[in-house]
């Protein structure tokens, strides 16, 4: 049986480690058991997974993680929160802790773990979670599934399909790799302390990437140049990295894309057509595909 946090669970246990929740490192602790075990059903986890938890701070989703069956890890950057966590996992789920290995690092330093992971479950914090799941899916091909709690802004533009509004950087990198939903909402009060923003469950699921010659560096290349300057078509927006506008429009026109197409109106296969022409056509001196 795991006994699960509560709220006054988390500050007691704040208290007696001598810490709070910090703006350095975005922390804002869950406290409601409910949200954890509902995170944990969403992400369907369980026997024979093995689950990389990012930022687990007390632990309160750790646990409900571990009340699942599955095997997890936490890469937790805070110090003081990584070295408390084994005890708290003995102490709640004793018969479940021994499931649970702690990394003490930075996650986007992260490169190798226990096992190869099933699945990322974690509340990212606000500032790093783009970055930190681009990582993850990047570093761990055997990640099938991610689902994260993120600032609703956030979750929109993950999921944001080619056309919308919100449709931009995150949303094309996030779909060279997985599909991408939105899974739940979450209200504030769940939360110690309790944010400005509003916070989403945004659910993705691994798929094969865009078949193509291109790399993903090269695709990723088009994508930021794509989107640097959104209000600008793609024969100006990508003539840095094609060499000129006149390049850019040849390797557009190749793909049967409009060189007055904007970034926002493109999946990430396009992307990937364009970043191959790109790569294929004959160069000149003042060629340069970013990275």
């Amino acid at each position: 049986m795991v006994d699960l946090l509560g709220p006054t669970d988390i500050r007691t246990l704040a208290e007696s480690l001598g810490t709070a929740p910090t703006k350095k490192w975005g922390q804002n602790f869950v406290v409601d058991a409910g949200t954890v075990r509902r995170i944990a059903r969403i992400a369907g986890v369980g026997d024979g997974d093995h689950v990389v938890e990012v930022g687990p701070g007390l632990g309160s989703l750790t646990l409900a993680l571990l009340e699942t069956g599955a095997a997890v890890t936490a890469v937790e950057i805070d110090p003081i929160l990584a070295r408390a966590l084994p005890a708290t996992a003995a102490s709640r789920a004793s018969a479940a802790s021994g499931r649970l290995s702690v990394i003490q690092a930075d996650a986007l330093t992260v490169t190798d773990l226990p096992q190869p992971p099933t699945a990322l479950v974690a509340n990212l914090p606000y500032n790093v979670s783009v970055p930190v799941i681009l990582h993850f899916l990047e570093t761990f091909p055997s990640l099938e599934r991610v689902l994260v709690m993120v600032q609703a802004e956030v979750g929109a533009r993950l999921a944001a399909p080619p056309g919308s509004r919100t449709y931009g950087i995150p949303s094309a990198k996030a779909a060279w790799y997985s599909s991408v939903r939105h899974a739940g909402d979450v209200g504030r009060a769940v939360f110690w302390p309790v944010p400005r923003v509003d916070s989403v469950l945004v659910l993705m699921e691994r798929r094969a990437q865009p078949d193509t010659t291109a790399t993903r560096e090269e695709v990723f290349a088009v994508v930021d140049a794509a989107f640097a300057q959104r209000r600008k078509g793609l024969r100006g927006a990508l003539s840095g990295i094609a060499g000129s506008g006149a390049a850019a429009e040849t390797a557009l026109r190749s793909t049967g894309i409009e060189p007055l197409t904007r970034g926002e109106q493109l999946d990430i296969v396009a992307f990937a057509r364009i970043a191959e022409a790109l790569a294929s056509r004959e160069p000149d001196a003042s060629d340069t595909v970013g990275s």
